[in-house]
């Protein structure tokens, strides 16, 4: 790549955006980029404030500030079904929570977003919610539900029909509700950035995708290795790593465009322009 400095790229070290980045240590690409690890918060706090060019950023954040950047295409993390690691866990049904509480276990502002929808909307249920740490049981002291993320949400899918909850799948039911495809985290780059250096940008957006594709052919390898730092076994992770959709194509689009429209209905982000490109084009 040929710049001034190097892209200013930032990675979220989580297990759901290890397939995105299998590849790159291997390929030499690391070495083209400056990459700084942090929070999803933290990343997407930098992108907005222009500290990064590229980075991870939750749909929801994207949303709120899409006017300021332009979205790298093929590379997301959702699921078109099964998301695993964003979840409801309830005692009782989440119909008959009327009244209830609702602990949110989580700073994904998507998930959160997304669960709240889900109970307000398509259940058409009124409850209370109230921040708390991540602990299922926990939470569930003193709310009628909590809903959780990553790591612990992973293990609640696994666990908590044991002990007689119920874990509503937040990829599943939002599937169920509209048919399609939910986008949680985009990749996304300041569009001053990819007006000025397209090329740079087409670079790194290829970094990405192939190494997004080597994962794919080596995943039962790649969850074997991130076995050796995880909580869960290689097993597990290759499912979960199989049950992620990290495209984002026209059904993936269509899926954040349903979102995003709900999403403005609640006063939670502006309105995407009905038509016109999303995506960088090079």
């Amino acid at each position: 790549m040929s710049d001034l400095r190097r892209p200013r790229v930032g990675h979220i070290e989580f297990l759901n955006c290890m397939p995105i980045y299998w590849g790159l240590m291997r390929s030499g690409a690391l070495i083209d980029v400056e990459l700084t690890r942090d929070t999803p918060v933290a990343l997407n706090d930098a992108l907005v404030a222009g500290e990064l060019d590229i980075a991870p950023i939750s749909l929801v954040e994207y949303l709120r500030h899409a006017d300021d950047l332009v979205l790298l295409p093929d590379v997301a993390v959702g699921s078109d079904g099964p998301v695993l690691s964003v979840n409801i866990v309830h005692p009782r049904p989440l119909s008959d929570m009327d009244g209830g509480r609702v602990a949110l276990g989580s700073s994904s502002r998507t998930g959160v977003l997304l669960a709240q929808m889900l109970i307000s909307e398509r259940l058409g249920v009124d409850v209370e919610y109230v921040r708390t740490e991540p602990d299922v049981p926990r939470m569930l002291r003193n709310a009628d539900a909590a809903v959780v993320i990553g790591d612990v949400a992973l293990r609640a899918k696994y666990e908590a029909p044991k002990q007689g909850l119920t874990v509503t799948d937040l990829g599943t039911a939002w599937r169920d509700w509209t048919g399609l495809p939910m986008v949680f985290a985009v990749w996304a780059v300041r569009r001053e950035y990819a007006e000025r250096h397209p090329g740079v940008v087409k670079d790194v957006h290829q970094a990405f995708t192939r190494s997004l594709a080597l994962c794919r052919d080596e995943l039962d390898e790649a969850a074997a290795a991130a076995s050796r730092w995880e909580p869960f076994d290689a097993a597990t992770l290759a499912g979960y790593f199989r049950a992620l959709d990290f495209s984002l194509g026209e059904r993936q689009l269509t899926g954040l465009r349903a979102f995003a429209a709900k999403a403005a209905e609640r006063g939670e982000v502006p309105p995407l322009p009905a038509d016109g490109p999303l995506l960088f084009q090079p």
